[in-house]
């Protein structure tokens, strides 16, 4: 199972990295998403991946181990949020910068072939 979630985090690195040093802005703002969703599976995977054990509220229990982490959880699901409201606000800033310039080039100018 780590081995899986780990080759995925690095496979959505690659691809985010490879996908922000391309030329148009769409494909820019698709790299910093994925490069989101790494971190967010990185985050989620430190909590310890747990199938099937019992949240922190419930009985009590005296081994802590045995309980599944909140946090990485609850940070996740408050980075899915703020990267969802960011690529929402890069795509608004893209259409205008393409209606005011007229390419999807970051630097604004159409490279010659």
């Amino acid at each position: 199972m780590e081995l899986i979630v780990a080759l995925a985090i690095g496979v959505l690195t690659g691809s985010g990295v490879w996908l922000l040093l391309r030329p148009r802005t769409f494909q820019v703002i698709i790299g910093l998403a994925l490069l989101s969703y790494a971190v967010n599976l990185f985050i989620f995977s430190t909590g310890r991946l747990r199938v099937d054990q019992p949240p922190v509220v419930g009985d009590p229990v005296t081994d802590i181990s045995l309980l599944a982490d909140p946090v990485p959880q609850s940070l996740v699901l408050t980075a899915i949020v703020i990267g969802f409201a960011t690529t929402a606000l890069l795509l608004v800033v893209m259409i205008a910068a393409r209606g005011m310039t007229g390419t999807d080039h970051v630097d604004g100018q159409e490279r010659d072939s």
